[in-house]
C-alpha cells in the first residue's frame, strides 16, 4: 500500500487528452490536511495547469468519509507550543498557513477545470480545497462546516471573500455557528455547484473519459454533471439554512457581536437547529468570534488576493497569542473540553486585544 500523502493518477480521455486526479491519502485522518499533502499538491498542480495534455482536474478524498476534515491541527499544536524562539526561522505554523493559501489561491485561479468531489466531511481546510474548484460536488453524505470559532481560530482558507458572497448574512451567521451544512445548504449559500449521489462517482468519471474535452473543457464537464445531477434528485435533503433564511438575517441584523449573540439566544426557543448553533457560540473562544466579526466586516469590499493577505496575518498571530493553541489543546490533546479562553465572555473582550491580531 502506498504511503503517499497524496496520490496522482493520469487518466487518457477521448482524442488523446487527459484527466489528472489527486487524491488525498489519509483517510484515518478523515485526509485531514498536512503540510507534505500541500507540497506535493502545489508542484504538480501547477505543472499541470502547463500540460497542454491535460483538460482537466479531478480532486478527492481517499475512503468514504471525508475529502478533508480540515488541517492537521495537532502538527500545528506542536508548531505553537515546541518550536524555537520566534525570529530565528519560519515555524512549521507560518510555512503551513503561508503554502496552504497559496495553494488555495492557487485552485480558485486555475487555468482548466477542477472538479472537486466533496463527499463526506469537508470543513475547514477542507472548505480552503474545494470553494475555489470550478466544478464542485456535493452528494448525500456530505458535511460542511467552519468551525474554527471552537478551537480559537476564524474562519480563514478565504472565508473572508466567500462568506461575503452567500445569500444575505448567511456567511456571518455560519462563521458564528460553525453550523454543520447538508449538501442543500452548500448549494444555496454557493460552495457547491452540482449535487450527485456518491454511488455515481466512478461513473461520473468514466463519463468524462470519453467526452471530448480538448476545445471546450468547462462547458464538457459542465454537461456531464449536470446529466448525473438530474438522476440524483430524490437523494437531496432539504436545507436548514435556506429554510432559515428570513430569521438569520433578522437575528444578525444588529450593529454589534453581543447584539447579534443576544438575537440568537433570545429567539432560539423550541428550534432545535437554531439552538444547536446558540450551543456552539456559548462555547466558543469569545476572541474567535471576534475575529470573524471583524474580518468578515472588513473584507466585504476586498478581492481574494487581499483577503487571503489579511488572513495570513491574522493565522501568523494566532500561532502566537495562546488562544489557538488553549483552543486544540481542550480538543484534542487533553480532550477535557474546558478551554481557558482569555476572557470569560464577550463583553469581557479587550478591543486592544483583537487590534493586535491585525496590526502585529
Amino acid at each position: 500500500m502506498t504511503e503517499a500523502s497524496v496520490i496522482f493518477e493520469e487518466h487518457p480521455g477521448h482524442n488523446g487528452w487527459v484527466l489528472g486526479v489527486a487524491r488525498l491519502n489519509a483517510a484515518q485522518s478523515m485526509n485531514a490536511l498536512t503540510l507534505d499533502m500541500i507540497r506535493e499538491l502545489q508542484p504538480q498542480l501547477e505543472r499541470w495547469a502547463e500540460d497542454e495534455r491535460i483538460a482537466a482536474v479531478w480532486l478527492e478524498g481517499a475512503g468514504e468519509k471525508a475529502l478533508c476534515a480540515g488541517g492537521d491541527i495537532v502538527a500545528l499544536y506542536r508548531s505553537m507550543t515546541e518550536s524555537a524562539q520566534p525570529g530565528s526561522v519560519k515555524s512549521e505554523g507560518e510555512q503551513f498557513f503561508d503554502e496552504e493559501y497559496r495553494l488555495d489561491y492557487l485552485i480558485h485561479t486555475y487555468p482548466k477545470p477542477v472538479v472537486v468531489w466533496g463527499n463526506g466531511i469537508v470543513m475547514g481546510g477542507g472548505l480552503g480545497l474545494m470553494v475555489g474548484g470550478s466544478h464542485r460536488v456535493v452528494t448525500e453524505y456530505s458535511k460542511l462546516a467552519m468551525p474554527e470559532v471552537g478551537i480559537g481560530l476564524y474562519p480563514d482558507v478565504g472565508a473572508g471573500w466567500f462568506l461575503n458572497r452567500m445569500p444575505g448574512r448567511t456567511g456571518l451567521f455560519l462563521g458564528l455557528t460553525g453550523v454543520r451544512m447538508n449538501a442543500a445548504d452548500a448549494l444555496f449559500v454557493g460552495l457547491a455547484d452540482r449535487f450527485i449521489p456518491q454511488e455515481q462517482r466512478a461513473n461520473v468519471q468514466s463519463a468524462l473519459l470519453v467526452k471530448d474535452l480538448r476545445h471546450n473543457p468547462d462547458a464538457g464537464v459542465s454537461q456531464v454533471l449536470r446529466r448525473f445531477e438530474r438522476g440524483g434528485e430524490a437523494l437531496k435533503p432539504t436545507s436548514p439554512v435556506r429554510n432559515h433564511f428570513d430569521v438569520i438575517q433578522t437575528l444578525t441584523d444588529g450593529d454589534s457581536l453581543p447584539e447579534v449573540v443576544k438575537n440568537l439566544a433570545d429567539y432560539a426557543g423550541d428550534d432545535e437547529w437554531l439552538v444547536k448553533a446558540l450551543k456552539t457560540v456559548e462555547k466558543a473562544s469569545p476572541t474567535s468570534l471576534y475575529l470573524h466579526w471583524r474580518h468578515y466586516h472588513r473584507s466585504a469590499h476586498l478581492g481574494l488576493a487581499e483577503v487571503f493577505d489579511q488572513e495570513l496575518q491574522m493565522s501568523r498571530r494566532c500561532l502566537v497569542m495562546g488562544e489557538f493553541a488553549e483552543g486544540v489543546r481542550a480538543l484534542l490533546i487533553d480532550k477535557d473540553l474546558k478551554p481557558r479562553w482569555r476572557f470569560p465572555g464577550l463583553e469581557q473582550v479587550d478591543p486592544k486585544w483583537v487590534d493586535e491580531f491585525f496590526t502585529g
